[in-house]
């Protein structure tokens, strides 16, 4: 036996990434006395800029906003008490389809391989028991989600380390709500155009192929303070509208799918570390 603590590792593109999707089990499993490790990929400097500015607007300096989206992310990282913080500061892409997707630096312009290498040397200084990120979309198709997901997949095929892996998802159900709730608090808010209707129903996974339900209602006051530490974003970020008894009722279940596990676990299981404790 080792006195090595159980390690989580979330794979993440963006500073305030780790709170929407995982900020419920960094919490939950950072009380449990495990190790959590967040790994950051890119600088985050496609984000808004003071007074909500977007990428080549005046008053946009994406080195400044980057500086100050760092801040947050360490805000955030306190709130949730993550262990230990990675940056790996790859140059923000932004969305599918902005010019920054081409800029040299970038990290959907950086190679697969470049960026596996330095997620393996991490992987291997922390030897985590379970490593969390997206799926081949990056959930909705953002470049950088996409990455994040290659070079871990990547970095996992470089090292001996067997871990459990997850991607990131979400019930078809809950993605319902999400869109009756957003109605609720922006009721000026357009109705999707049919195309945009049909993709936004192929996010995330019905139900019954969900593997992984983990009850983070406890720790969801944590994750709505992470949330609000980005306060830079807070445009972007619709959850916040809704107070905090509103949220924890929305989003006190984050869920998973499993895609690699030694242990045998069956599922559907309520625990990332089922198996492995």
């Amino acid at each position: 036996m080792t006195d090595r603590p159980l390690t989580l590792m979330a794979v993440h593109a963006h500073p305030d990434d780790e709170a929407t999707g995982t900020g419920g089990v960094l919490a939950r499993y950072a009380a449990e006395g495990i190790r959590t490790v967040l790994v950051t990929c890119t600088d985050g400097g496609c984000g808004d800029g003071p007074g909500g500015a977007k990428p080549g607007d005046p008053g946009h300096d994406p080195a400044a906003v980057a500086l100050m989206r760092r801040q947050e992310l360490q805000a955030s990282c306190e709130a949730l008490k993550i262990s230990d913080l990675e940056m790996l500061d790859y140059a923000d892409s932004g969305m599918i389809g902005w010019p920054s997707n081409d800029a040299p630096g970038s990290f959907w312009q950086t190679p697969v391989e470049e960026g596996a290498a330095r997620l393996a040397e991490l992987m291997r200084h922390y030897r985590p028991d379970v490593v969390v990120t997206y799926d081949e979309n990056g959930f909705y198709g953002h470049p950088d989600h996409i990455q994040a997901h290659r070079i871990t997949m990547a970095a996992l095929e470089m090292t001996a380390l067997t871990p459990k892996v997850y991607w990131t998802t979400m019930p078809r159900s809950t993605m319902q709500r999400f869109g009756e709730t957003m109605r609720e608090f922006q009721e000026d808010m357009p109705e999707p155009d049919p195309a945009e209707a049909a993709a936004i129903a192929e996010i995330g996974l019905p139900d019954d192929e969900i593997t992984t339900w983990v009850d983070t209602t406890a720790f969801s006051g944590q994750k709505f303070d992470a949330l609000a530490a980005h306060a830079s974003q807070g445009e972007n970020i619709f959850f916040l509208k809704m107070g905090k008894e509103r949220f924890g009722e929305l989003m006190g279940m984050e869920t998973f799918l499993r895609v690699q596990d030694p242990t045998g676990t069956a599922v559907p299981e309520n625990d990332l570390f089922a198996g492995l404790r």
